[in-house]
């Protein structure tokens, strides 16, 4: 008999977590008006043959990462930089948002919980990285960094979720199996 991996009973762990159950509740509660538009946008499509949501995360992550490599390793010259990539991030995640939610609307069980996981932490890491940006156009440099850096660390916990919806559950496939 194999071992099942750590990360993979991470994820079951949510997906049968009754808190996770709640969490799911009060974004169905709180998004209801959002989240039946989001089913029915441009952004609930299957013209990839899969949701557009996980190439759309690879650019919200992108910048907010490349930021972070500009605030560790590039020096005072490059806070410029560091502070677009990080504008650009939060641009990038407000459709990165609407795909994963069209996508969440139609999951039931397991797959809800955990999708429900997931986007709570990509709304905290939307809010740090927010957050970064404003302290970084009030001069306060460090603690744009900080809120960033903080952001991209709930950012890989919540990417694992997602990508494991995604990549182990199919819940981004839109075509059947067999094409």
């Amino acid at each position: 008999m194999s071992e099942v991996s750590l990360p993979l009973r991470l994820a079951r762990a949510v997906g049968t977590s009754p808190v996770a159950e709640r969490v799911a509740a009060a974004q169905e509660f709180l998004y209801k008006p959002v989240l039946e538009w989001a089913r029915k946008s441009p952004f609930h499509t299957g013209v990839l043959g899969h949701s557009i949501h996980p190439p759309l995360t690879d650019l919200t992550l992108g910048c907010w990462g490349s930021a972070s490599i500009l605030d560790v390793a590039g020096g005072p010259q490059s806070r410029h930089g560091a502070a677009v990539l990080v504008g650009a991030g939060l641009a990038a995640a407000v459709p990165t948002a609407i795909a994963g939610a069209s996508d969440w609307a139609g999951m039931t069980g397991d797959a809800r919980r955990i999708g429900a996981v997931h986007a709570l932490g990509t709304d905290v890491a939307v809010f740090t990285n927010a957050g970064s940006l404003i302290a970084r156009a009030r001069g306060r440099h460090g603690l744009g960094v900080a809120l960033a850096l903080a952001g991209n660390a709930v950012l890989a916990g919540s990417g694992f979720l997602g990508g494991h919806l995604a990549l182990n559950r199919g819940t981004a496939r839109r075509v059947p199996v067999d094409v």
